[in-house]
């Protein structure tokens, strides 16, 4: 492959075919309108298709079709998919919770010190795990402590946010992104990273990040108020009692309903002194002393107390301003629907959300990924999409079961979560895949696969959670991407486009056109996936090297490094999403902290790797 990046060819037909479909795909892989999975098989189609109906004849024989579906059994994506299961198995088993405990216990004795170490542990989690679960780790941690200290919580959750993803460049193993381009890098000639080769320029970059995240960026954040309202439209299980004087005593049920104005909803009724429960009819009459069970918004309760001329009680009392509206039994939460959750794509009615849980949704927050306008509104028709956070109430036990639906993470920290008695099992577990990989005793790829079966084996983990772990958009984008890489190079795109950056920068040192690099792959990330991104990009970065006569490594570290500065758009990354949700922000929020530390780092690696790898 070597011989095809520094070859200067003629630009043919399958090249330039190549070329636009690269340009296409990068605009698929932006639109929110099309599924990203949609997406990456309409490309992988596409270039199967043309190249059986058009052969193109290489230098070692015919590329065939089957090339491309060897994204499949990629190394780099049974890495991925690996530590995926195995990340999941530390979530399942709660074995990152005494981190998130100990953090929340350090708040209480020093909140600026706490931020720090939120943010450098957040960091360092990510280097080895992905920095989804870590995100969800440390989010009712940092929504807890902005309630308890009456600070906001955007000053706190997009500088975390952004901290996972720097930590994320630190290792090979770091993102998914880093492990596809070592793999890539390694099939075009180049000497394979370790686990740990280019921690030393993640870390000075990552640790002036980390300052920023700190001192700085809290103070450009705009006050925003939390999606998740302190004071939330709480409902409340309560009685109407009809009296002799009540305007419904010796009416119907349905003519109660219409004096309502049609919004009564009764569970039951019960009549005399046995307390008989009976089945709310519509033509039911109802008497005096009867009283009505119903659940609903203080303020709606009151109105219907006037309207109905009924008495209101809860638990024995008569409701007044002396004896306010409560309930020890019932518990609110917020709730997060996760990444291949059966409930993905599912309506609240469809999923039976309801009847399934015990749980009623008092409001529900979403993304502008899902909508033009994010909002609180929703019905049970309304379709639940991954990263949607549910404000939901039911009953004490109902919110400790949910912290073990695999469909729903839990967000609040007001029922604790036990932690399994695997949990230690699982952490030794990871450690052996981590450390196998870095001591160069078996390559990621099997020690991940190793590390799974040991998971399953031991217990820490169901095959249910493994398949729940995997991520068809994640798979799918990474094949879609090997097979463009492979046809840029074989058909020698990469070196076309590799060659016209050259022709472009002509004249300039080699830094500068490694720093015009860094930058380009750090603007290509905001608006496209990250894997497209980099594995797109690190055939070109290797041809660029080449024609400079320069080391390969600096290069490929570019399109690693700029790949993962996901920090300027919220659609640049899923955790940006997420955070997105919690905090409330707005697109030019992300713009507003996220583009200053793209600039930092991009001018922090301009200067280091260059001086590394001996450019100057």
């Amino acid at each position: 492959m070597e011989a095809v990046l520094i070859a200067t060819t003629n630009t043919g037909m399958h090249a330039v075919v190549v070329m636009l479909l690269v340009v296409v795909a990068l605009g698929l892989f932006a639109s929110e309108q099309i599924p990203l999975s949609t997406s990456s098989l309409l490309i992988l189609v596409f270039l199967t298709v043309f190249f059986e109906l058009f052969p193109y004849q290489t230098s070692h024989g015919e590329l065939r079709t089957s090339s491309f579906f060897s994204g499949f059994g990629h190394q780099a994506l049974v890495a991925v998919c690996g530590l995926m299961i195995a990340g999941q198995a530390l979530v399942r088993t709660g074995a990152l919770e005494p981190i998130g405990r100990q953090l929340a216990k350090l708040w209480v004795v020093s909140p600026s010190l706490s931020f720090l170490a939120t943010l450098v542990i957040g960091a360092i989690l990510s280097a080895f795990l992905n920095n989804t679960p870590i995100v969800i780790l440390l989010l009712p941690i940092l929504i807890s402590v902005s309630l308890k200290t009456s600070t906001s919580a955007s000053d706190l959750l997009m500088p975390v946010g952004f901290a996972t993803s720097i930590g994320g460049m630190a290792t090979s193993i770091g993102t998914s992104t880093n492990l596809l381009v070592v793999a890539v890098a390694a099939e075009l000639g180049m000497r394979e990273f370790g686990m740990f080769d280019f921690v030393l320029p993640a870390s000075i970059a990552g640790g002036v990040g980390l300052l920023y995240l700190w001192l700085v960026a809290p103070k450009l954040i705009p006050r925003r108020e939390a999606r998740l309202p302190t004071v939330s439209p709480r409902h409340f299980n309560a009685q109407l009692r009809i009296h002799d004087e009540s305007i419904i005593n010796k009416k119907s049920l349905s003519e109660a309903i219409e004096l309502a104005g049609g919004n009564l909803e009764v569970s039951q009724i019960l009549r005399g002194s046995e307390n008989t429960r009976l089945v709310a009819f519509p033509d039911m009459i109802l008497r005096s002393g009867d009283r009505i069970l119903l659940k609903s918004t203080p303020e709606r309760l009151k109105e219907l107390e006037t309207v109905l001329g009924a008495s209101l009680f809860s638990e024995g009392e008569r409701v007044d301003d002396e004896h306010p509206l409560r309930d020890t039994t019932q518990q609110i939460a917020e709730v997060v629907v996760v990444q291949g959750s059966s409930l993905d794509g599912r309506t609240l009615s469809g999923a039976r959300f309801s009847d399934r849980y015990q749980l009623m949704v008092l409001a529900l927050f979403r993304s502008t990924k899902w909508t033009k306008q994010p909002g609180t509104e929703h019905t049970e028709e309304t379709r639940l999409h991954s990263g949607d956070v549910l404000l939901v109430q039911g009953a004490v036990k109902s919110i400790k079961r949910l912290k073990s639906s695999r469909n729903l993470l839990v967000l609040d920290n007001k029922a604790a979560v036990p932690i399994s008695s695997k949990a230690p099992l699982a952490m030794s577990i990871m450690l052996f895949i981590i450390a196998t990989a870095a001591l160069g005793i078996l390559p990621i790829a099997v020690s991940a696969l190793c590390g799974v079966l040991l998971m399953l084996v031991s217990g820490c983990l169901k095959w249910f959670d493994a398949a729940r772990a995997l991520s068809t958009p994640v798979i799918l984008i990474i094949v879609a991407s090997l097979a463009m890489g492979t046809a840029m190079v074989e058909t020698g795109g990469a070196a076309i486009i590799a060659n016209a950056y050259i022709d472009l920068t002509q004249g300039l040192p080699p830094a500068i056109i490694l720093s015009g690099l860094l930058l380009m792959m750090a603007m290509l990330t905001s608006v496209v996936s990250n894997n497209a991104a980099a594995v797109i990009g690190t055939p070109i970065a290797i041809g660029i090297a080449q024609q400079l006569g320069q080391p390969a490594e600096p290069f490929v570290l570019a399109v690693i490094f700029g790949a993962n500065m996901s920090f300027a758009t919220p659609m640049a990354y899923q955790t940006n999403l997420l955070v997105m949700n919690a905090g409330n922000y707005r697109f030019s929020d992300f713009l507003r902290v996220g583009l200053p530390l793209v600039l930092i780092m991009w001018l922090v690696l301009s200067v280091l790797l260059p001086m590394l790898y001996g450019m100057y």
